[in-house]
């Protein structure tokens, strides 16, 4: 389990906020044909949100924000890699038998994420010991510096830092990289995982092996009697193919060729993720201090910015590769947001575990924490009534 568990506090050395500085003012920013979303981030906004980065935006107060959270950090040990520190928030709740709640966070996103959801469950004093911890390679933890370190242990990390919180049994929460690592926590340590929450769900058909399943996904597909939702899902899953997943392949094939790029441009890193911020939400209204504050947390982070992307390197890798397969006994909800990349129907989901809530939204896409706290908490509510199957799978077990 993780041991040396202290307070943190978050210290970005003046000569490094300096060095980015100056970068950010000889940028060269590329001349482009279509200066729209047609073809990528359009470069006045690029050149616009480079500008407020290097003369409003004040890391320092930022810094300060950050560090009025309850932050720590812990040493964990993996067979086969280095000991290494592992940064997390860690919020406890003053009321009795409450869940304890692992947020995991992926790319391009961070434990800030879930700091609006922190705020509303501090006001509301739900029943929630929240856990976020910046997953190696991401944020305030450190750098892996040896190949190897895929699927497995990032659920390995996450699992032993809870254990080394004294919480033996607990619920997980997680979109993108979180929503797969959760769903692998739930497969591997099924005494301790009892209830997971994803706002990303991505299931395969019924297989022929379970022809009851399998007959109604024939009947359903052949007459196309998906909901609306589920149809818009299934049509953004195709079109990704081909015109959404090109930074997926680069990352996944080729991670060392984009970090390079990453790791010394703050505007490259700044276009690369923003691309992403913005096409992967529901028209939320970003202000360019957040887009600073979510780029410079890439930017500042203790392993730097290229190595979050070996995540989508070494995820094909190892013991457990990410895919869909993933199955647990735990207890499932699922918050559907009509604005997420992609999503698959319901049914198709239900194959996954034991699903004891489900909601779709009007509002909301990829970054439901950040986009819709309330609507997330609401749905983390309702799925933990003290009296339901979920609450009482991680309570009473």
């Amino acid at each position: 389990m993780a041991t040396n568990i202290t307070p943190y506090k978050i210290n970005i050395p003046q000569a490094e906020i300096e060095s980015l500085n100056q970068k950010l003012g000889s940028s060269r920013f590329a001349k482009t044909v279509d200066d729209d979303w047609s073809s990528g981030p359009p470069i006045g906004d690029i050149r616009r949100i480079a500008t407020h980065w290097r003369e409003a935006f004040k890391w320092s107060a930022f810094e300060d924000k950050l560090n009025k959270l309850p932050n720590f950090e812990a040493t964990l040990s993996l067979d086969g890699f280095e000991p290494f520190q592992l940064h997390f928030i860690h919020q406890k709740s003053s009321a009795p038998d409450a869940i304890p709640l692992l947020f995991v966070h992926g790319w391009p996103g961070s434990f800030y994420e879930v700091t609006k959801i922190l705020n509303l469950v501090a006001t509301k004093e739900l029943p929630f010991h929240i856990v976020a911890p910046s997953l190696p390679n991401f944020g305030f933890s450190s750098g892996i510096d040896k190949s190897g370190f895929g699927m497995k242990q990032y659920a390995e990390s996450c699992h032993k830092l809870m254990l080394g919180l004294n919480y033996n049994q607990y619920a997980t929460q997680g979109g993108d990289w979180g929503s797969t690592i959760s769903r692998l926590m739930g497969y591997l340590y099924p005494k301790s995982v009892r209830a997971l929450h994803l706002n990303l769900i991505v299931a395969t058909p019924p297989p022929p092996s379970a022809p009851v399943a399998f007959a109604r996904f024939l009947t359903t597909h052949i007459l196309n009697r998906y909901t609306p939702s589920e149809a818009a899902g299934l049509q953004k899953a195709q079109s990704y193919q081909g015109t959404g997943d090109g930074y997926y392949e680069i990352q996944k094939q080729r991670p060392q060729t984009i970090g390079v790029a990453l790791e010394d441009s703050p505007v490259g890193l700044l276009t690369w993720m923003w691309d992403k911020m913005k096409s992967w939400t529901d028209d939320y209204p970003w202000t360019d201090d957040e887009i600073c504050e979510w780029v410079s947390l890439y930017w500042f982070s203790r392993a730097g910015p290229a190595a979050s992307v070996r995540i989508y390197y070494e995820s094909t890798k190892g013991e457990h590769v990410a895919g869909a397969g993933i199955f647990t006994q735990a207890k499932m909800g699922y918050s559907y947001f009509p604005k997420e990349i992609f999503r698959t129907p319901s049914f198709w989901n239900r194959q996954i575990g034991d699903v004891v809530f489900e909601r779709e939204h009007e509002r909301g896409g990829h970054f439901a924490a950040w986009e819709q706290p309330e609507g997330l908490l609401d749905d983390l509510c309702k799925m933990f009534e003290r009296e339901g199957e979920a609450y009482k799978a991680v309570i009473n077990h």
